[in-house]
């Protein structure tokens, strides 16, 4: 009886004894003292890659960069509307002949100043200066709508600034123009079905203040 008490008594104070070393023996080397002297960058050529703003805002990204990394800025922005357009791809012709990234047509590349679309085509760079280009003026075609029904439901759907241009960018700013000022009445839908509708709603609550509104943008004036 006697001996079994001992073991029920002694067992846990051994117990408790070298828990309790282990724990200060671990307390002891986390206060010791580390040396990072031998991690020291000082004599070494250091290269920082880092891009500028406006190198963020306007290089040309690949198609595979993953969207979830672009947030709610432009680049965001630009980069949802041409994922849903080509899937990112500078060199998309589809059925209809639109063309590139962002799938432009050849009237609206002739409205802003670029008449080669076979250049256009093959010339990335210039590609996201016509994205630019066309929505600092469709900007400023729709000004005056952007500020009397962002924020208003229309069709169901929430009016924000990105969602407005997102379908201008679709339909053309007149077409958005209609839409609004009709209570949703007068749509549009593309030649596969796409309406104004989709394109507001998709692309609703981006930070597009990076775009100007430029009533006649000019090509050699695109960062």
């Amino acid at each position: 009886m006697i001996r079994n008490l001992v073991k029920i008594t002694v067992l846990p104070f051994m117990i408790g004894l070298l828990s309790l070393g282990n724990i200060l023996e671990k307390k002891r080397e986390f206060n010791k003292t580390e040396d990072f002297s031998q991690y020291s960058t000082k004599g070494l050529d250091l290269f920082y890659t880092a891009p500028l703003p406006e190198e963020t805002l306007q290089d040309v990204i690949p198609s595979y960069f993953p969207l979830a990394l672009t947030g709610q800025m432009y680049i965001g922005f630009k980069e949802a509307l041409a994922f849903k357009e080509s899937q990112g791809n500078y060199f998309s012709i589809n059925t209809f002949g639109y063309l590139g990234k962002y799938q432009f047509g050849a009237s609206t590349l002739d409205l802003i100043g670029i008449k080669n679309t076979k250049n256009f085509i093959q010339d990335p760079a210039l590609q996201e200066k016509a994205f630019l280009l066309n929505t600092s003026r469709n900007k400023w075609v729709l000004r005056r709508d952007i500020k009397r029904y962002s924020g208003r439901w229309i069709g169901g759907v929430k009016i924000t600034e990105s969602g407005i241009l997102a379908a201008a960018h679709l339909a053309g700013p007149g077409s958005v123009k209609l839409f609004l000022r009709s209570g949703g009445e007068t749509g549009f839908n593309d030649a596969f079905g796409t309406s104004i509708e989709s394109y507001l709603k998709k692309f609703s609550g981006y930070d597009v203040s990076f775009v100007q509104a430029v009533k006649r943008p000019k090509l050699n004036n695109i960062l």
